[in-house]
């Protein structure tokens, strides 16, 4: 796994370079993955993306599967025994966010339509492709993704600010800032 020229960020760890290789900046996502994407990158504010992306299947089987019907049915109980579980990022204003974002999200699809939709239109349809040279030339935000987080804020969405928003752009596919001398960077 360790052969292939990578951006740099992802290092020698077998989990990050798997997520490198196949998920981040991967523009291939369906609704239901974006969904995921989307909770848990709200998860990743103020923590390394390596403590969220460690505890991913803790969350799929604490957050139903990210069903967002049945995460907005969750109640106190259920907030409680999130908070003793060890499979997930254990901090009460996360939990309720998770929650609250489901429904926000199902308020979402019936006013606004699918992330799928409102994130390509956001880019214009296409994937935006930057080719840094370096890690620390990639912004941590945009002018976009200051858009987006107002909106989203704006929505009534929790842990979404611009860092986030452009994590999110990142990691879906949206925006490619692979690195130019990454084998996923490369100029086909």
């Amino acid at each position: 796994m360790n052969s292939k020229p990578r951006c740099r960020w992802c290092g020698s760890q077998p989990l990050y370079q798997t997520y490198h290789d196949e998920e981040w900046g991967n523009p291939d996502k369906d609704e239901q993955a974006l969904f995921e994407l989307f909770l848990l990158e709200t998860q990743h504010a103020g923590l390394s993306w390596w403590t969220v992306l460690s505890k991913r299947e803790g969350y799929r089987r604490a957050f139903l599967n990210f069903d967002p019907q049945k995460m907005s049915e969750m109640d106190d109980a259920d907030v409680e025994r999130l908070l003793e579980d060890d499979g997930i990022i254990r901090n009460r204003l996360k939990v309720n966010a998770m929650i609250h974002n489901a429904k926000t999200y199902l308020r979402f699809l019936q006013e606004v339509g699918t992330f799928y939709d409102y994130f390509w239109q956001k880019v214009g349809g296409s994937q935006i492709v930057n080719r840094y040279q370096a890690d620390e030339l990639s912004p941590a935000t945009t002018a976009l993704s200051d858009e987006i987080a107002k909106e989203f804020k704006k929505f009534g969405f929790k842990f979404f600010g611009s860092t986030t928003a452009y994590a999110f752009l990142q990691a879906a596919g949206f925006v490619n800032d692979h690195l130019a001398e990454c084998y996923l960077g490369r100029e086909k």
